[in-house]
């Protein structure tokens, strides 16, 4: 056995889940010592990987960890890009595959209860067979319901319908010394004491371990129907949103996408976008009740959009033709993930989306690196792929690391600090983790990351609960 655990932990670890789910063997710990995030030096061995079935498990752990100041890192489905679940000081994993129970979906209530390991996907399904709907579907369906609560997740539906906090009504939580709290619960409203249960929300797995989650659903899903809109630059496809809602429209989502990523995509998936026009376009998303609501809100985002400049207005009005441009649209990074550094996940007020996408191609002219770039207009939140390769031609030409390396952390620098200078964020939905966090600074005064330090000493004294995270 090479690891850093005496004989004894490991024994005790394997009383409380069973030797099948005790993990040591070296070959099989490279699993788990990665998320998403592509380059190679991020990656940490844990010394030992437990999977537990039950919160009792869990909690049984956490107080043998407390007491030998082992270090422990939960990790959901690891679909994460900035090292948010890699065991930074080695020490136990704890992986929630085991822990994939839909409990209950709730009708009279409109609450699903779920344990951290159920993945995405599968939940949609779930609530979906039910009659009811999950408006959010933030990120990967490989992604674990746990995951997504501790990163506060978002994706393109943020506008309409918001983040994955604003759905989580209740959860139970195993702190660093093994105690179990029950913040929330299948409530709408609560103003007793401080928002313990928004607290963890985000807080990336460092201040407690999700071991159950109340998530609000909704009735049905309304009609839907996306709309392709080309422009020629994306001043006017950003002005087209507060223009949209100051006629009282609001998507389900906003997207824009710009044309070298489509491009590629298209070849990725050898499927068609609707239009070859325009070098960016917009992806409006929206649902409704019926055909001729439906039928209202396209003519009024068409004629903003046109009086914006949009080139065309591309309606996808069949099943078939809204699930390819919603399947070129989610498959952007998987087409581009080979060549991809990082992704970036800076988030601005809406209105900063053009300057911030005009300093993007600065930095990119600076630097003489492709930085493609694409995201959701109506929330601000802009994926800036920094890459180890050129455009040309419609594809994607490697280059040397020599003509990359040295420069990834100025280019993320510099966008972080226009991001900062326009009143925006490091980070919108995927977390800081430890790719961010020697950039956060550029974010947050230090009299906020100081009363966060403090909050962190108070869950997790000895700082043992994904320890090196966010901030050190």
């Amino acid at each position: 056995m090479d690891n850093k655990l005496s004989q004894e932990i490991l024994e005790r670890l394997i009383a409380i889940v069973g030797p099948e789910d005790v993990i040591f063997d070296r070959e099989k710990l490279e699993d788990y010592s990665h998320d998403e995030f592509s380059l190679r030096e991020i990656r940490r061995y844990p010394d030992v990987v437990v999977r537990p079935k039950r919160t009792e498990e869990v909690a049984a752990v956490m107080r043998l960890a407390s007491g030998a100041r082992i270090p422990v890192t939960p990790r959901g489905g690891a679909t994460g890009l900035c090292g948010g679940c890699v065991p930074l000081h080695g020490g136990i994993v704890l992986a929630f595959e085991k822990m994939n129970r839909i409990i209950e979906i709730d009708h009279d209530n409109l609450m699903a209860v779920v344990e951290p390991g159920v993945r995405l996907g599968e939940f949609s399904r779930a609530v979906d067979e039910a009659g009811l709907s999950f408006p959010p579907h933030p990120g990967d369906e490989s992604a674990m319901i746990g995951g997504l609560i501790a990163t506060n997740a978002g994706g393109s539906r943020a506008v309409k319908y918001g983040v994955i906090r604003n759905y989580v009504r209740g959860l139970e939580v195993v702190l660093p010394g093994g105690e179990v709290i029950r913040p929330g619960g299948k409530l709408v409203k609560s103003s007793t004491g401080y928002s313990l249960l928004h607290l963890l929300v985000g807080s990336e797995g460092t201040l407690g371990i999700i071991t159950r989650a109340i998530i609000q659903i909704l009735p049905a899903a309304p009609l839907s129907r996306s709309l392709v809109i080309p422009f020629d630059d994306v001043d006017g496809a950003i002005e087209a949103v507060p223009l949209l809602m100051g006629r009282k429209i609001v998507p389900m989502a906003v997207e824009f996408v710009e044309d070298e990523v489509i491009r590629i995509t298209e070849e990725h998936l050898n499927k068609r976008w609707p239009t070859s026009i325009g070098r960016i376009s917009l992806l409006v998303i929206l649902d409704a009740s019926g055909d001729a609501e439906m039928d209202r809100l396209s003519q009024v985002v068409a004629e903003a959009c046109l009086e914006k400049g949009a080139l065309d207005v591309f309606i996808a009005d069949t099943p078939k033709k809204q699930d390819l441009v919603l399947e070129i649209r989610s498959k952007i990074y998987e087409a581009l993930k080979s060549l991809t550094v990082e992704i970036l996940d800076i988030c601005v007020p809406r209105a900063e989306i053009p300057g911030h996408v005009r300093r993007v191609r600065e930095v990119s002219q600076k630097y003489g690196l492709w930085l493609p770039t694409f995201g959701h207009a109506a929330d601000g939140n802009v994926h800036t792929h920094i890459m180890k390769a050129r455009y040309v031609e419609g594809k994607m030409v490697p280059i040397p690391e020599e003509e990359w390396r040295d420069k990834v952390d100025r280019v993320r620098g510099e966008l972080y600090a226009d991001a900062k200078a326009r009143g925006g964020v490091l980070s919108g939905e995927h977390g800081i983790g430890m790719v961010k966090k020697p950039f956060l600074s550029l974010a947050l005064d230090d009299g906020q990351v100081e009363l966060m330090r403090g909050i962190k000493r108070l869950f997790d004294p000895h700082n043992i609960l994904n320890p090196g995270k966010i901030f050190d």
